[in-house]
């Protein structure tokens, strides 16, 4: 076996209800629930429009040689409906990884329920109005080469964040949150729970209700200096 050329075909996949489940959940709900360390770098952003406000479905990874884009055609072959793509790029910039061609395959043939490239795209003025969730770096004329090596269903990372085959992928419009397939469960129950209580926060906030009392009690253990006076120069 090769390593850096592999394809695997076979990921161990998340339960669908599972994933219907954290689409009603914001992904900073889920994100904190999972001490706030698992979300992509803000590099990776949202560049299309779709509809829905929220994306999620089990990861097929994409492990890309640095502006290549070999890798990432045989994962197109092999990707399925529901899936969300996960591609890693050595954090290059120079080189649009896809382009409009690749995309709409992506998203009127083979139905994937988005992508995310840790690098550019081109042809956004056509892709940037679909209806469908495209996470990228940004935009560049300049395209891939098609040498590889690369590898597909491995564990990767992405926007500074590890991924695993499998793991559920959720994002909406402030970005990309990784859930750990083993954990999902777990991650689900407490993430609904913290999306109750952070709904009565908001209620108390909307009406001046807001117990603020632990804001100077914790700049008190911080040792923070109050001082009633100007800054002198």
């Amino acid at each position: 076996m090769s390593v850096g050329k592999r394809i695997y075909l076979k990921r161990i996949l998340p339960d669908k209800k599972l994933i219907e489940e954290f689409k009603e959940i914001p992904a900073s709900n889920t994100c904190d629930v999972m001490g706030r360390n698992s979300a992509m770098n803000p590099r990776i952003k949202l560049v299309t429009k779709p509809k829905l406000q929220m994306m999620c479905g089990p990861a097929l990874t994409v492990k890309c040689r640095a502006g290549d884009n070999l890798t990432l055609h045989a994962a197109l072959n092999i990707c399925q409906e529901g899936d969300v793509l996960v591609v890693s790029n050595e954090e290059d910039t120079t080189r649009a990884l896809m382009g409009e061609i690749m995309m709409a395959y992506l998203f009127e043939v083979k139905k994937v329920a988005g992508i995310i490239l840790d690098g550019p795209i081109r042809d956004i003025d056509e892709i940037g109005k679909w209806n469908f969730p495209v996470y990228c770096t940004g935009t560049t004329p300049g395209g891939p080469y098609k040498e590889g090596p690369g590898e597909i269903n491995v564990p990767i990372a992405c926007g500074g964040v590890s991924v695993n085959p499998g793991d559920i992928i959720l994002a909406d419009p402030d970005g990309v949150i990784v859930i750990p397939n083993k954990d999902a469960e777990k991650v689900l129950e407490e993430a609904k729970e913290f999306k109750k209580k952070d709904e009565v926060k908001l209620e108390k906030a909307k009406n001046n209700e807001s117990n603020r009392d632990w804001v100077n009690k914790l700049l008190k253990e911080k040792e923070y200096e109050i001082i009633d006076d100007f800054y002198k120069y």
